[in-house]
Protein backbone atom coordinates (compact mmCIF):
# COMPACT_ATOMS: atom_id res chain seq x y z
CA UNK A 1 0.00 0.00 0.00
CA UNK A 2 1.33 3.65 -1.06
CA UNK A 3 1.31 6.43 1.34
CA UNK A 4 -1.77 8.60 1.29
CA UNK A 5 -1.37 12.31 0.38
CA UNK A 6 -4.27 13.26 3.01
CA UNK A 7 -3.20 13.91 6.56
CA UNK A 8 -4.55 14.62 9.69
CA UNK A 9 -6.07 18.10 9.79
CA UNK A 10 -5.86 18.93 6.17
CA UNK A 11 -8.90 20.29 4.67
CA UNK A 12 -11.01 18.26 2.19
CA UNK A 13 -13.76 18.70 -0.41
CA UNK A 14 -15.93 15.85 -0.36
CA UNK A 15 -16.69 15.28 -4.81
CA UNK A 16 -18.97 12.46 -4.40
CA UNK A 17 -21.72 11.17 -2.51
CA UNK A 18 -25.17 12.59 -0.36
CA UNK A 19 -22.63 15.15 1.06
CA UNK A 20 -20.86 16.28 -2.48
CA UNK A 21 -19.46 19.60 -1.84
CA UNK A 22 -19.13 20.23 2.13
CA UNK A 23 -15.52 20.74 3.04
CA UNK A 24 -14.03 19.97 6.04
CA UNK A 25 -10.72 19.25 8.51
CA UNK A 26 -9.73 15.66 8.27
CA UNK A 27 -10.31 14.63 12.01
CA UNK A 28 -8.61 11.13 11.52
CA UNK A 29 -6.98 9.41 8.50
CA UNK A 30 -7.46 5.37 8.64
CA UNK A 31 -4.89 4.16 6.38
CA UNK A 32 -5.54 0.35 6.70
CA UNK A 33 -9.27 0.27 5.49
CA UNK A 34 -8.68 3.07 3.00
CA UNK A 35 -11.05 5.74 4.75
CA UNK A 36 -10.78 9.39 6.22
CA UNK A 37 -13.17 10.96 9.11
CA UNK A 38 -14.11 14.16 7.82
CA UNK A 39 -15.40 17.34 10.44
CA UNK A 40 -19.80 17.71 10.22
CA UNK A 41 -19.47 15.57 6.92
CA UNK A 42 -21.57 12.33 6.58
CA UNK A 43 -23.33 12.49 9.91
CA UNK A 44 -24.98 9.68 11.47
CA UNK A 45 -26.84 8.86 14.65
CA UNK A 46 -26.10 6.60 17.29
CA UNK A 47 -27.67 5.45 20.57
CA UNK A 48 -25.11 6.15 23.47
CA UNK A 49 -26.62 4.52 27.05
CA UNK A 50 -25.89 6.07 30.61
CA UNK A 51 -23.05 4.33 32.46
CA UNK A 52 -23.62 3.31 35.87
CA UNK A 53 -21.25 4.88 37.66
CA UNK A 54 -19.86 7.38 35.13
CA UNK A 55 -21.76 10.46 34.94
CA UNK A 56 -22.78 9.91 31.20
CA UNK A 57 -26.44 10.71 29.87
CA UNK A 58 -28.11 8.12 27.26
CA UNK A 59 -29.83 8.97 24.45
CA UNK A 60 -29.02 9.42 20.35
CA UNK A 61 -25.81 11.02 19.80
CA UNK A 62 -24.37 12.74 16.34
CA UNK A 63 -21.73 11.21 15.17
CA UNK A 64 -18.66 11.84 12.02
CA UNK A 65 -18.73 8.14 9.89
CA UNK A 66 -15.80 7.30 7.71
CA UNK A 67 -15.79 8.39 3.86
CA UNK A 68 -13.75 6.80 1.44
CA UNK A 69 -10.45 8.50 0.88
CA UNK A 70 -11.13 8.54 -2.92
CA UNK A 71 -14.27 10.73 -2.48
CA UNK A 72 -12.27 13.39 -1.18
CA UNK A 73 -10.55 15.74 -2.55
CA UNK A 74 -7.58 18.08 -1.20
CA UNK A 75 -7.85 21.86 -1.09
CA UNK A 76 -5.41 23.99 -2.29
CA UNK A 77 -5.55 28.08 -0.45
CA UNK A 78 -5.26 29.09 -3.97
CA UNK A 79 -7.14 26.58 -6.47
CA UNK A 80 -9.87 25.27 -4.29
CA UNK A 81 -10.60 21.09 -4.49
CA UNK A 82 -7.19 19.79 -6.47
CA UNK A 83 -4.67 16.31 -6.50
CA UNK A 84 -1.32 16.72 -4.61
CA UNK A 85 2.05 15.76 -5.79
CA UNK A 86 5.46 15.87 -4.35
CA UNK A 87 8.67 17.63 -5.13
CA UNK A 88 12.02 16.56 -3.36
CA UNK A 89 14.80 18.69 -3.04
CA UNK A 90 17.60 17.76 -1.51
CA UNK A 91 16.55 15.85 1.60
CA UNK A 92 13.34 17.52 1.89
CA UNK A 93 10.13 16.45 0.71
CA UNK A 94 7.28 18.71 0.31
CA UNK A 95 3.35 18.07 -1.02
CA UNK A 96 2.71 20.52 -3.79
CA UNK A 97 -0.62 21.33 -5.72
CA UNK A 98 -0.59 19.53 -9.21
CA UNK A 99 -2.40 22.64 -10.36
CA UNK A 100 -0.23 25.91 -9.46
CA UNK A 101 2.34 24.12 -7.93
CA UNK A 102 2.85 26.27 -4.33
CA UNK A 103 3.42 24.04 -1.75
CA UNK A 104 0.54 22.83 0.16
CA UNK A 105 0.61 23.65 3.86
CA UNK A 106 0.85 20.21 6.45
CA UNK A 107 -0.87 21.22 9.92
CA UNK A 108 0.07 18.78 13.32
Amino acid sequence: MAGLKIHRNDTVEVITGADAGKRGRVLRVLPESNRVLVEHVRMVKKTVSSKTGRNTQGGIAEQEAPLQISNVALVCPNCGPVRAGYKVEGETKTRVCRKCGTALPFKK
